[in-house]
């Protein structure tokens, strides 16, 4: 039992639905990242996606390609990314899932990578380019050091597959909302709500559903048929126009989460029914 089965253990206990930002590592800078990162989790994050930058990112539309390439072009490496995640997990428990093409980590190691992820903290990762049985393989090697490979579906994906995918899946299920690349949208697709109530025939694991989640009205949509929403672009883009990104992304998440209320000194998630 990692960080991830125990985080949503908790929000359905609490009868709450979870927050899931995504950012890019090395955007603006790794230092900035870990502020970032560090504020989302204090705003009541569930999951945090670390973003690892790729010269190629195939699955990622003209937003996210920009801060990959900006963090590559600052020098970012999986090395620091990882850093990032260690000096990260020294002061919060939030769970971190590296959201990453296989290349990187080819290049890095794979028996290299599964140790040093575990020892930076790391509780998920997150491939989006890994199908069938080399995910499966893969996913019984990151289990031995108790980090959960995070299976996508999509609209297009039969019930035959989507079986395939679900029943050996660890952590949680990220439902793409729609066929495409990343990107924030002005509604949400009605298949994603479709592919959810297909999903839950073959897992009892939390179902998040992420690409083009942008507006409060789109996540509580979500957290409607959902265990989570996640977003991604909309946060990169204040990353990307802001002279204080910390701020930027605290302002824009504090207005994108009108279910989230002040306790006190710290933001929690208030109920959803």
């Amino acid at each position: 039992m990692n960080r991830i089965f125990t985080k949503f253990e908790e929000l359905k206990g609490a009868g709450r639905k979870g927050f899931i930002p995504f950012v890019t590592a090395g955007d603006p800078d790794v230092a900035t990242s870990l502020s970032i990162v560090l504020k989302l989790a204090e705003m009541g994050a569930a999951v945090i996606e670390l973003g690892v930058p790729f010269s190629d990112p195939m699955a990622d539309g003209p937003t996210i390609q920009r801060s990959s390439r900006r963090a590559l072009d600052r020098g970012t490496s999986l090395n620091d990314v990882l850093r990032l995640a260690a000096d990260f997990r020294k002061k919060s428990d939030v769970p971190l899932v590296l959201f990453s093409y296989f290349n990187p980590i080819l290049s890095f190691g794979l028996d290299d990578f599964r140790k040093a992820a575990s020892g930076a903290g790391i509780d998920g990762v997150l491939l989006t380019d890994v199908i069938e049985n080399e995910a499966a393989a893969l996913s019984a090697k990151f289990a031995t050091v108790d980090i959960d490979l995070i299976s996508l579906i999509a609209p297009t994906t039969t019930d035959e597959r989507l079986k395939s995918i679900c029943e050996p899946a660890r952590g949680f299920v990220y439902a793409v909302s729609r066929a495409g690349v990343t990107g924030a949208q002005e509604t949400t697709s009605a298949a994603a709500k479709t592919l959810v109530t297909r999903a839950r025939r073959f897992t009892d694991l939390p179902i998040a559903v992420g690409f083009g989640i942008s507006t409060a009205a789109q996540i509580t949509d979500v957290w409607s048929y959902a265990d989570a929403a996640v977003v991604g672009s909309a946060i990169v883009s204040e990353i990307e126009k802001a002279n204080d990104p910390v701020a930027a992304v605290e302002k824009f998440v504090g207005q994108l989460l009108p279910l989230f209320k002040k306790n006190g000194d710290k933001t929690v998630p208030d109920e959803v029914t």
